[in-house]
């Protein structure tokens, strides 16, 4: 396998979303369709609509301080965070799976605690959360831990790497955060 085949299979493992099948009882089929064929079209237009959804979103939530004048920019931005993360929670709630209910609510425990540190630290904490965020966001899309989140992850990533990146430019452009 050449450098470039394998660069291509490593990307669709970690971006292509999980076959529908895969759940309790996971089957091979979609690593064979992978092989074949990493990228059908049909996935790639079903992300189009959550990750331009979660763009406007993050935007929105890149400019909340705004309607919450009266609190500090990372307050608002900390409850931002912790709101993000307790979704999962109810989503985990409907799949009904004790260890699915137990494992978001410790992810997302330490998103809050995370959140928490944020308001009295540096607001990069925030930038670490949004974007640690993502990332679980990403592995979610990817094996389907909670089921019946297939539109949710792709949406959610982009909400929290959009305020990510603005977050980090306006740290570096040198934006107070503290009110």
């Amino acid at each position: 396998m050449s450098n470039a085949e394998h660069t291509q299979a490593l990307v669709s493992a970690v971006l292509a979303p999980a076959h529908p099948s895969q759940g309790a009882g996971r089957t091979n089929d979609v690593t064979e369709t992978r092989t074949t064929a990493p990228w059908p079209r049909g996935r790639l237009r079903a992300l189009a609509g959550p990750v331009i959804c979660g763009a406007v979103v993050g935007v929105i939530q890149a400019i909340s301080p705004l309607g919450f004048w009266w609190l500090a920019p990372k307050t608002v931005y900390a409850l931002g965070l912790t709101l993000i993360a307790a979704v999962y929670i109810g989503f985990s709630v409907a799949d009904g799976r004790w260890k699915v209910i137990a494992a978001e609510s410790g992810v997302a425990g330490f998103f809050v605690v995370l959140a928490a540190a944020s308001v009295t630290g540096s607001a990069w904490l925030l930038v670490l959360g949004l974007a640690g965020h993502g990332l679980k966001d990403l592995w979610q899309h990817r094996t389907q831990f909670v089921r019946n989140t297939r539109w949710w992850p792709p949406f959610c990533a982009t909400v929290d790497w959009v305020v990510a990146g603005i977050l980090t430019a306006a740290i570096l452009l040198g934006v107070s955060f503290h009110g």
